[in-house]
């Protein structure tokens, strides 16, 4: 049983800032939708002022798309003047110069721009008609102005997974990083799961790519499918180092894991610290027994992979990962096996 003792605080914080978007992306974790009691900007404010109080050391904003609130750069602005780091997940179609003017004035500020392929085609399907061209439009807004904390960030699925190549070769040329993020059926997701997800090969390959390329960077959960090969995160950090909340400040382990029963209060009424500290569902997270996972030799490397992905599939936050790696390779092995004996058996 995994039983770590919480940290005082988050280090980070992910807020969805906003559920309006101008996009209706496929596997979008959000529905896209307005959240009729999203919070004012004196809420927004004093919630920043709490976060700093607290000492979190990053506020990842994402959607929605955050630059549809008129005040969220003005949000930025506070947050950054109160000594937090900001990460902004957008998708990158709304971006100007004006806007790009001023978010290259704040400091500390990290920019997370989506592309979902390297060519129209493939990204339009995912995203819409017409976005790949907007989106580009803001990339160059970006290298032009000289930003470069940016990562080109990619949904890895069955339709793109061929094109990572060539996304690494795009965001190395403007100067930028590449940022890989595993698809998981949450939000829209939910319903383009069967169509969009990764296969056992597709996920070997993204394994491969993975380990031919150090400096891509994977910051959620991809852990269980380059265990063994590649350093970095070894477990889920919603709970333990990380929260969610959403645009009407509610709390969750994470933004994978939004249903009714993870919801662990609302900072505006409750706090974060009591939420952080006292919440069933954080608790929940802390004490997860990954049993089944427990005598792989990679274990330490893992623990059992996304709580999320497996709660979302199988039903139960201590089921392995449906994708770790190690499985899928011995999957394959035993297929080759019997492939091999098939051939080799006489008629």
């Amino acid at each position: 049983m995994i039983d770590l003792s919480p940290l005082r605080a988050p280090v980070t914080v992910t807020w969805q800032i906003t559920g309006r978007c101008n996009l209706s992306c496929r596997h979008c974790l959000s529905d896209g939708a307005a959240d009729p009691e999203e919070m004012g900007f004196e809420e927004a404010k004093a919630l920043i002022e709490e976060l700093q109080r607290h000492r979190v050391f990053q506020i990842n904003f994402g959607g929605g798309e955050p630059f549809l609130r008129e005040d969220f750069l003005d949000i930025l602005e506070y947050t950054t003047r109160k000594g937090i780091v900001a990460c902004v997940s957008t998708n990158g179609t709304v971006l100007n110069e004006r806007i790009v003017k001023t978010l290259k004035a704040l400091s500390p500020l990290y920019m997370q721009v989506s592309l979902d392929g390297a060519c129209p085609s493939t990204n339009d399907l995912i995203r819409g008609k017409g976005s790949f061209e907007r989106i580009i439009e803001g990339l160059e807004l970006l290298r032009r102005s000289g930003f470069v904390k940016v990562a080109i960030n990619t949904v890895v699925l069955r339709q793109n997974v061929d094109e990572l190549e060539a996304l690494y070769g795009m965001a190395r040329g403007y100067g930028f990083i590449l940022r890989c993020t595993r698809f998981r059926p949450s939000g829209r997701g939910r319903g383009s799961w069967s169509g969009y997800s990764l296969r056992r090969e597709e996920l070997l390959k993204v394994r491969g790519f993975l380990q031919r390329h150090d400096d891509v960077r994977t910051g959620d959960s991809f852990f269980p499918i380059t265990v063994g090969v590649r350093k970095g995160l070894n477990m889920c950090g919603a709970a333990r180092m990380t929260c969610s909340i959403s645009p009407s400040g509610s709390v969750y382990p994470c933004p994978f894991l939004t249903d009714k029963e993870f919801k662990a209060g609302n900072v505006l009424t409750d706090g974060l610290l009591p939420i952080w500290r006292h919440a069933r569902s954080f608790e929940m997270l802390r004490k997860i027994e990954r049993s089944p996972c427990s005598s792989c030799p990679f274990f330490a490397q893992c623990h059992g992979g996304c709580p999320a992905l497996a709660y979302s599939l199988l039903g139960s936050l201590e089921e392995p990962d449906p994708e770790c790696a190690m499985r899928l390779m011995e999957e394959r092995k035993g297929l080759l096996w019997e492939a091999s004996l098939s051939i080799s058996s006489p008629l």
